[in-house]
């Protein structure tokens, strides 16, 4: 595929807005997702609440960690204000 000729931010723009295929335009390879950037924590739990956890994640077919994730992001996203 060729690349395709330089446009500027406001054609961008507009063809983002008009949902139009901008995929040409972008190097996905150097996305990134600003505020997502991982960020290693430790976090030493009791061997009985490891041992849930471990029940939990199988029962839903899911890592410890992305339960964990999962119920600390729910957790956070309801104490955000609504969003209108």
């Amino acid at each position: 595929m060729a690349k395709p000729k330089p446009i500027s931010a406001e054609e961008f723009d507009r063809m983002f807005d008009d949902g139009e295929d901008i995929d040409a335009y972008i190097d996905w390879s150097k996305a990134t997702r600003p505020g997502l950037v991982p960020k290693r924590v430790n976090v030493d739990f009791p061997s009985h609440a490891v041992a849930q956890l471990d029940r939990e994640a199988r029962r839903r077919g899911v890592t410890r960690q992305a339960l964990i994730k999962m119920w600390i992001t729910d957790k956070l996203d309801a104490l955000e204000p609504a969003r209108s």
